[in-house]
């Protein structure tokens, strides 16, 4: 058993016991994905008022995003070329705020602002769930709302991981928007 254990935390899970108090609740990851819907439209809202908007940001990624604590991988819904992929911490600011030189094509998609955000799982918030111990994965829509009522649809795939701190973050986060064929 010991080197089962020892092989998940080598990939960078998190062992856990049949009934043990670490695995992840359904509740756990639809409060997750609503507080990231949350934190995205409150990173506008500061940008918007004139406030600490990035100070807000790198500390939505730190809660939010698994950066601080091992691998993310992470595809923006408006990310292209060479810096598609954003696996780090500093990328991923980057994509949400902008301002970043070596990220000179990113104008901050938090800083739209979005007014609104909102997540469907497919299949409901149950059925779009998949739990397995101290990992989640979501699959479905995110839908965000600018200030003159656009409302956009994302297509998007979370994978959390609940970490020894106990705190649920996001390991892989992949979005784009719907294929539109013709």
């Amino acid at each position: 058993m010991e080197k089962v254990k020892e092989v998940i935390e080598n990939l960078g899970l998190q062992y856990v016991e049949e009934g043990a108090q670490d695995i992840v609740t359904y509740d756990d990851v639809n409060a997750a994905q609503q507080a990231w819907c949350d934190a995205l439209v409150k990173i506008g809202q500061i940008y918007s008022e004139g406030g600490d908007y990035r100070t807000f940001a790198e500390q939505v990624l730190t809660e939010a995003y698994n950066y601080d604590h091992g691998k993310v991988f992470f595809k923006p819904t408006l990310a292209f070329g060479e810096r598609t992929f954003r696996n780090t911490k500093k990328g991923a600011l980057s994509y949400f705020v902008g301002g970043d030189a070596d990220y000179p094509e990113d104008a901050g998609f938090a800083l739209k602002p979005w007014v609104s955000a909102r997540y469907e799982n497919t299949g409901g918030n149950r059925q779009g769930i998949q739990i397995y111990g101290s990992v989640a994965i979501t699959m479905g829509n995110v839908y965000v709302t600018d200030k003159e009522g656009n409302e956009v649809k994302v297509d998007k795939t979370w994978v959390f991981r609940k970490g020894a701190d106990g705190k649920l973050r996001i390991i892989v986060h992949k979005s784009a928007l719907p294929f539109s064929p013709g």
